[in-house]
């Protein structure tokens, strides 16, 4: 009896547990057909996160929510296709993207809530700071809002953060990993990140001068994630999430829990790949040698050979100092000596005239050498801007002719331009200066080395771009000496060039600028037939078909001497009486002029003098600067025209005083064939 009973009861339980195993029915034949149809539905694996999910010893994925995928595929009886990323910001990519169709591991946030649906939150792990042991901030957020932490790209805590803690200077990084490592390098102050994985990692990767100080506010907590615009997909996620209950939830922590860690180093696997790594190390080893040899014997010859550049440069250097001093005692020379001669007082007036003229011309020599000297330190240290505006191109070509034509003619040489670019083409966008400077260069270099024949500029458009050509009969250039040319303080072919002046700075400097200008300077020469240089930057045009030439017509009554008051603003008399000079000698005009030495003086003229019709505001002065100056006379009168003067002469410079308000500019030392025309454009000269 005690038998048929045990019988019974077995039988009963084997039934219960029958039941109990089989499988109930969670999905519609609707969706088991959609199912089927759709046989290549993918799931996001990031394997990076253990033990929820990573790749074990046999490089296998394996983990706490590997195996609740393989729960719900078993309850929906199908298997997802697995994509594997070892970049989270690609995961996101594609999964914005819809190239995913799951993701299994991902926290939902308010980004992400607009593309994804978030089912089965199995877990919750709060966020933890991490700093390096012998550096305590704090313990709270607020105490890192000036300092720098980390998190990685495109993980939710980053979006929380920045959404959450708008103080926080946040730097990403690809991973957990390399963030915490960064913090242990000193890189950053702190990593924030979950807890769990914060010490699987700083215990794994032996980062020992790493700590968690504190927990924060945010946690986090992973669901699986599914496309929202897949309908049925989410229908399916839903209930097969929905039916995994909370026992088999309890098993799945359960198995990894208790789950027994054979240590490494007694499994036979670990000793076959360590053997297998020591014979690829020796291998690499040797490899690495050869390589390491053939780098070497590499960067001894590229050792010897900037050796040698910098032997070369330091010899030019050397001669450019040597060049310096020759070059500034001739213009020298010719200042004092004939200064000297001209106190002779038998001397003749031609002489005298003779004499002036020399004087003036060394001193324009002395100056073209130091501007050379001042302009190649200043692009060579990038503290050049550009300084953009609208450019006549032609008329500054037809102005470069007109400049080096007498040049040319006293050299008995041809000059000859041929500009092909039409009125509107030559409306450019442009920063004069510098490709003026280029042209002057090249141009001047062209006459300088030219005993006979021609020398012609030429300008064209070609493919958006703006080239002018600079072609001479000279002396050309030895094919040795092509690749110098650029340098700085180098001259072609020392020899032959000792009959010429210059410091050797004219190409480096117009090279230079064609570099701001985005621009390159090719050129082609046969020696003792002559160079051709080619300057090509962007071709940047303006049309503006409102802009028309006017004639202004003038009063009967201005040819007439009409007395104009002038303000020079000048702490130095030697500097005013020579502006004052040119000023009453300047034929077409009729000035009155007076002086303030500083620039207070010069704004309590201005205030108590209507009659002031122009100011020559020089910049550096005691009391009361110019730029100061400016912008209190402008305030009181700003119709009146202020010209700086000033020996800074920088674009910088310039630009600063424009901004004070200055209605123009001259450099000093002050050339009358500059400052008539700035005056001309707000005075009208009577006939002569």
């Amino acid at each position: 009896m005690s038998k048929k009973l045990l019988y019974i009861s077995l039988s009963i339980l084997i039934l219960i547990g029958c039941f109990s195993c089989s499988k109930t029915e969670i999905l519609s034949e609707r969706e088991k057909e959609w199912l089927k149809d759709n046989d290549s539905l993918t799931v996001a694996l990031f394997p990076y996160y253990a033990p929820y999910q990573f790749i074990n010893e046999n490089e296998k994925i394996d983990g706490i929510l590997i195996d609740h995928l393989k729960l719900i595929e078993n309850k929906i009886e199908y298997t997802f296709q697995r994509k594997i990323y070892t970049n989270w910001e690609q995961l996101m990519n594609d999964a914005k993207n819809k190239k995913i169709d799951i993701i299994l591991e991902i926290q939902q946030t308010s980004s992400r809530n607009s593309y994804l649906n978030f089912y089965s939150q199995l877990f919750k792990s709060n966020h933890a700071i991490v700093t390096q042991k012998d550096t305590f901030y704090g313990s709270k957020l607020k105490n890192f809002y000036d300092k720098t932490v980390t998190v990685p790209k495109d993980y939710a805590i980053h979006e929380i953060l920045k959404e959450k803690e708008e103080g926080l200077n946040i730097i990403t990084e690809i991973d957990d990993l390399t963030c915490l490592k960064e913090v242990s390098n000193g890189k950053y102050h702190a990593y924030i990140g979950p807890k769990a994985v914060s010490n699987y990692l700083i215990k794994t990767e032996n980062l020992d001068n790493l700590v968690i100080v504190s927990e924060t506010k945010y946690s986090y907590s992973p669901s699986i994630a599914v496309q929202k615009s897949n309908l049925v997909l989410n229908q399916i996620m839903s209930k097969a999430t929905r039916n995994v209950d909370d026992a088999e939830k309890k098993t799945l922590f359960e198995n990894w829990l208790y789950y027994e860690v054979v240590p490494f180093y007694k499994k036979a696997s670990f000793w076959i790949n360590f053997t297998v790594i020591i014979l690829l190390l020796m291998i690499v080893i040797l490899l690495l040698n050869r390589y390491l040899k053939y780098i070497i014997k590499q960067k001894t010859k590229e050792l010897i050979v900037a050796k040698e550049l910098a032997e070369e440069s330091n010899k030019l250097k050397t001669a450019f100092i040597h060049n310096i001093s020759h070059e500034v005692r001739t213009p020298m020379n010719g200042i004092i000596g004939f200064s000297e001669l001209l106190n002779d007082p038998q001397i003749t007036s031609e002489k005298q005239k003779e004499y002036t003229k020399i004087i003036i011309d060394s001193s324009h020599q002395l100056i073209n050498i130091i501007d050379d000297i001042i302009e190649i330190s200043r692009l060579q240290t990038n503290q050049v801007e550009l300084q953009l505006a609208e450019v006549d191109f032609n008329k500054l070509l037809l102005t470069l002719f007109s400049q080096f034509q007498s040049k040319a003619i006293n050299k008995k040489i041809t000059l000859h331009l041929d500009n092909k670019l039409t009125e509107e083409e030559g409306s450019i966008l442009m920063d004069k200066s510098k490709i003026e400077k280029i042209l002057v260069n090249l141009i001047d270099n062209a006459i300088k080395f030219t005993k006979k024949g021609l020398v012609e500029i030429s300008s064209e458009i070609t493919a958006d771009k703006l080239v002018i050509s600079v072609r001479d009969t000279g002396i050309g250039i030895n094919q040795k000496d092509q690749e110098i040319i650029f340098r700085n303080f180098s001259q072609s072919e020392k020899e032959v060039t000792k009959s010429y002046d210059g410091l050797g700075l004219g190409l480096s400097i117009a090279q230079k600028n064609a570099e701001l200008l985005s621009g390159t300077i090719s050129f082609t020469s046969t020696p003792g037939k002559g160079s051709t240089f080619t300057l090509t930057v962007p071709h940047h045009p303006i049309f503006d078909p409102s802009k028309h030439d006017t004639n202004i017509d003038t009063d009967a009554s201005q040819k007439f001497p009409i007395k104009q008051v002038i303000l020079i603003v000048e702490d130095g008399d030697v500097n005013y009486l020579f502006l004052k000079t040119i000023l009453l000698k300047m034929k077409g005009y009729k000035f009155v002029v007076h002086r303030a030495e500083n620039g207070k003086e010069a704004v309590n003229i201005c205030e108590n003098n209507q009659n002031i019709d122009l100011v020559l505001m020089d910049i550096r002065m005691p009391i009361m600067d110019g730029y100061t100056a400016t912008k209190k006379i402008k305030k009181m009168r700003p119709k009146l025209p202020i010209v700086a003067q000033t020996a800074y002469s920088t674009e910088e410079d310039i630009q600063k005083a424009l901004d004070a308000g200055c209605d123009d500019f001259v450099s000093k030392p002050v050339d009358r064939k500059l400052l008539r025309p700035i005056i001309g454009r707000y005075f009208s000269s009577f006939s002569q």
